[in-house]
């Protein structure tokens, strides 16, 4: 198919497998620990995968944490979603979060995060001295949960 999105990646470790795909139609592509970590309640840690990609200008890929970890065990991101530029080309890496009440064992190999590709539109900022009214106006937070705001 021509409209393919082709995604250059470098295997920084042979002994992982390449994102992939866990159901055909899936949006993400799993990404695996590059290494064994013990997260304890309340931790972070940086994550290396073991992968690097490069993307064609106008695109970016988006790091998700994985829903059946963080249901199951309280493992979720940090910055989810974390952003990965078209223009970086480092190895990628994931700031994990344990939100459980124990500790949580993350293997090498184990399926961590997924990646989800994006194509962005070309922004143009525009500066005004007044922005166009709408229905929602200013509300913030908690705005449009049917209810009056505290």
């Amino acid at each position: 198919m021509s409209g393919d999105l082709i995604v250059l990646i470098h295997r920084l470790d042979e002994g992982l497998p390449l994102p992939d795909r866990e159901m055909p139609g899936d949006a993400g592509f799993d990404i695996y620990s590059r290494e064994d970590r013990v997260l304890r309640s309340g931790e972070r840690a940086l994550i290396p995968t073991g992968v690097a990609i490069a993307l064609p200008h106008g695109f970016v890929a988006l790091v998700h944490p994985r829903s059946g970890l963080a249901l199951k065990h309280g493992f979720t991101l940090v910055n989810a979603p974390g952003t990965i530029d078209a223009g970086y080309r480092g190895e990628i890496s994931v700031i994990g979060l344990n939100t459980g009440a124990s500790e949580f064992v993350v293997k090498r190999g184990d399926r961590i995060a997924q990646l989800v590709f994006v194509e962005l539109p070309r922004a143009v900022i525009h500066e005004v001295t007044e922005l166009p009214g709408s229905i929602r106006s200013m509300g913030g937070f908690g705005s449009t949960g049917g209810h009056e705001p505290a």
